[in-house]
């Protein structure tokens, strides 16, 4: 497909899948405060939560891009949702049974459909149009995926967090059933829907607007390794999907360590949300016209560490605030990050997406590491510190590292 053609109809029905992402995504923070509760967690099994959800991109990374080659980007992105359709109606039995490792089964197989559409609809935002406005395409998807963050998060935190507890753990899991049955009917509508679509087509993941000599060098190449872009893109991604979900899924439970009430603290998370939505819409404005992919991100990982620093020395909503403003320094770095990373792969695209996906991981790893840091000293305050040398690092790829061509 020439990039020449419009690309808004693909686009769209991308921005759906986006939506779609976000909504099962976001509502984690939410589940972590309520299992919390129910189970009588501390801090580092309740981030067990994010650790089964994520963990699930770097165990199927690499098969799902081999699934991928075989079935195509559209009939991948249906398989995915009817995958995540069979996750998120494992939460019925979990409820049934009180169990929370069946609960954790769930995420851990919704992750598995999430992993499949991640691999496939971010290459295929960059690729339908010109790469240096990758960044502006994929901020547009990420406000569709944050704001149906913001309404999972109201409407999940309104029908498990609002109102008083009942006392029984079984009840207070009950509450899980008719939304995730509901969940699992649409998921299963947009799987046909998205197999029936004319709108999606297949585009060549070959297509390179790269200078002829960079496509010779690449073409010459024959191991995606040989990429010091990517594989430092990859180690990038890990550092900040983990600090994203450390911001946005323990903003919730810190508000609560605060002594704020769960009636209040419930929306916090919006508040994060609210500040990637910012973020993205300045990226829209933005880039590529005033301002690069690459500058961009350095100064969202500036902006991350100063306001890191002024969360961990802060006191009550004050640092919560700040928590939530990593939100809007967030914002842009996924987006900038992808084509940087796969600026130059020419013909190793789809495992170069792969291996990027299974960046994703630093979700699952780094959330817990946060929850057991706070466990050890006592302050879940002072476990955001974890943040900074994660903001450090992408700093580094945003000056040196991404200009890498060789090692």
């Amino acid at each position: 497909m020439s990039k020449k053609n419009s690309y808004l109809g693909p686009l769209f029905i991308i921005g759906i899948l986006f939506f779609v992402m976000g909504f099962v995504t976001w509502v984690n923070g939410t589940l972590i405060t309520f299992f919390k509760k129910a189970f009588s967690l501390d801090n580092t099994s309740s981030y067990l939560v994010t650790f089964a959800f994520f963990i699930s991109y770097t165990v199927m990374a690499i098969p799902c891009s081999m699934v991928l080659k075989k079935t195509g980007f559209k009939n991948g992105m249906s398989l995915a949702l009817g995958v995540m359709a069979v996750g998120t109606l494992i939460f019925i039995p979990a409820a049934e049974m009180a169990s929370y490792p069946l609960f954790l089964v769930g995420l851990f197989t919704i992750g598995i459909g999430l992993t499949v559409l991640q691999t496939a609809s971010n290459p295929y935002a960059t690729i339908l149009g010109p790469r240096e406005s990758a960044a502006q395409r994929i901020s547009i998807m990420g406000i569709a995926n944050k704001s149906a963050g913001i309404f999972s998060q109201i409407i999940f935190g309104k029908l498990l967090l609002a109102g008083a507890s009942t006392g029984d753990p079984k009840a207070e899991l009950d509450k899980v059933a008719m939304p995730y049955l509901v969940l699992t009917a649409v998921l299963i509508a947009l799987a046909l829907i998205i197999r029936m679509s004319k709108g999606l087509v297949e585009v060549s993941e070959e297509e390179d607007d790269a200078p002829a000599a960079a496509q010779q060098a690449t073409a010459q190449k024959t191991s995606v390794l040989q990429f010091p872009n990517l594989v430092l893109g990859v180690l990038a991604l890990f550092c900040y999907v983990g600090a994203e979900v450390i911001a946005g899924d323990t903003i919730i439970s810190y508000g609560v360590s605060l002594g704020f009430p769960e009636e209040e603290a419930r929306l916090f998370g919006t508040y994060t949300l609210y500040g990637m939505m910012t973020g993205y819409l300045l990226g829209i404005v933005l880039i590529p016209k005033y301002v690069s992919q690459q500058a961009y991100l350095k100064f969202s990982a500036i902006l991350g560490l100063v306001v890191t620093v002024i969360a961990v020395n802060s006191t009550g909503f004050t640092s919560v605030l700040c928590i939530a403003i990593l939100g809007f320094a967030n914002a842009v770095i996924w987006p900038a990050l992808w084509p940087l990373a796969l600026s130059g792969l020419g013909k190793f695209t789809k495992i170069a997406s792969a291996l990027l996906v299974m960046g994703i991981s630093g979700g699952a790893v780094l959330p817990l590491v946060y929850g057991s840091i706070a466990d050890s000293i006592g302050s879940t305050q002072k476990a955001y510190w974890i943040l900074v040398p994660l903001y450090i690092y992408m700093l580094y790829f945003g000056y040196i590292g991404h200009k890498k061509k060789s090692w």
